[in-house]
């Protein structure tokens, strides 16, 4: 574990991070010799004494990352931070899970192994940070998942990361789209049947649950699943037995449950849409994929993600986006998600001329946009806009912006945008 020193006035703060880090069982707070990382607290006012106590250990010279953590953020006090040469700076009440992967981003050593196959999981928003280490720390139990979200946003990605870390790794992964399999079928699909058991069963046949054994099964679209298939699968989940049409027993099986959904299943569960004892016993580890729409600073991450794989299939060595088809992807809502993301970059590639640098997106997705305002709404969007437009230029883009040099710089920390325009890959 990682040992962290806690340095404040603030008694309160300080018991809440104190208790925080302690529950969490990756850091250390009784321990000798130096820290591995400094929280340092405050209630709105830069903290001079404790930090000139302190900055002998970190500070500018980096040897220990600090964070600030604040009650009363402002954004002076952001600016101190990083004029001193903090990590960040947070201000509390924060959620854990995002502050926790702030942290273990500045020693990514204390993760051990780490997340096998989260380069697919791209992103920096807060959101995206803090599921990474949620399925984590998942992975590495046998509890059923819950995992909800638009459609597009990424389940089934989420459900094989699980498995993929788990220690069921090398068995099968097993999916099955819930809303597919009609009740005519269910059992002999799932379960399995002896010979004779209908007209036309020549031999016994194990079902695709059985296959499962010792591995994982992902229900997708679990919310469409009929009264008659969750009452199956409830009997299955509570026994650990399938039966297969015409056996006299029952088989054991042995495999962990990941179920999704894009509905709403706490709502379903109370109005009879589906079963509240089916729901409680699959709502165990329950991780949310926020839409695209709502974390904006992934847009471009997992655009440049999709650009380079298309690189990949077709060929072609591009650096980019256009200023323009940057500002487009930035000002969509993308009601599709990531999928519909990966679509529209495929279809800017199949246009691309041999040699392009620079990918331009599809001029139907173009014109459909274009007819939007054209100013973004959100604060990135408009700093891109500000970059691009001055060509990257700082002081003419603060001042195209209305801030000082040292307001865009702080923003650009706080987006990750690294010199080339994009935003930059979490650590």
């Amino acid at each position: 574990m990682r040992k962290v020193a806690v340095v404040t006035e603030d008694g309160a703060l300080r018991e809440s991070l104190r208790k925080s880090l302690c529950n969490s069982g990756l850091f250390e707070l009784e321990y000798h010799g130096l820290p591995d990382l400094i929280m340092l607290g405050c209630a709105g006012r830069f903290p001079e004494k404790d930090f000139a106590a302190i900055s002998h250990l970190g500070g500018k010279a980096g040897k220990i990352p600090i964070i600030l953590a604040t009650t009363k953020g402002s954004e002076d006090l952001a600016v101190q931070a990083l004029r001193h040469g903090m990590a960040a700076c947070v201000t509390m009440p924060l959620v854990f899970a995002e502050l926790e992967s702030l942290m273990l981003s500045l020693f990514p050593s204390a993760r051990g192994p780490g997340l096998a196959g989260d380069e697919c999981m791209v992103g920096v928003s807060a959101a995206i940070c803090g599921i990474k280490g949620y399925v984590e720390k998942v992975a590495r139990t046998m509890s059923n998942v819950l995992i909800t979200g638009e459609t597009g946003t990424g389940k089934e990605l989420i459900a094989q990361l699980i498995h993929k870390n788990s220690a069921r790794a090398d068995k099968p992964f097993l999916c099955i789209n819930a809303a597919c399999v009609p009740d005519t079928l269910l059992e002999s699909e799932l379960f399995g049947y002896e010979r004779g058991a209908f007209t036309g069963a020549h031999g016994a046949q194990d079902g695709k649950l059985k296959f499962a054994d010792g591995g994982t099964v992902f229900l997708d679209e679990i919310g469409d699943m009929s009264p008659y298939a969750q009452a199956k699968m409830l009997r299955v989940i509570e026994s650990r037995e399938i039966q297969r049409l015409g056996a006299r027993k029952p088989q054991p099986v042995d495999f962990r449950i990941i179920a999704a959904t894009n509905r709403d299943l706490d709502s379903l569960s109370t109005t009879d849409g589906f079963r509240r004892d089916l729901f409680f016993r699959l709502n165990v580890a329950r991780i949310h994929l926020p839409p695209l729409r709502e974390r904006k600073e992934d847009i471009l991450p997992v655009a440049h993600f999709f650009r380079e794989e298309n690189n990949r299939k077709f060929r072609h060595d591009t650096s980019g986006f256009t200023a323009l088809s940057e500002q487009l992807l930035l000002s969509h809502d993308w009601p599709g998600n990531i999928r519909e993301l990966k679509n529209t970059i495929e279809a800017a590639f199949i246009n691309l001329e041999p040699g392009a640098s620079v990918v331009d997106l599809p001029a139907p997705f173009c014109r459909v946009l274009e007819k939007k305002d054209a100013l973004p709404a959100g604060e990135l969007e408009q700093i891109l806009r500000a970059l691009s437009e001055t060509h990257w230029n700082k002081t003419k883009a603060a001042e195209k912006l209305h801030w000082s040099r040292m307001t865009l710089y702080r923003k650009m920390s706080r987006y990750r945008l690294n010199e080339s325009g994009h935003a930059a890959k979490s650590a």
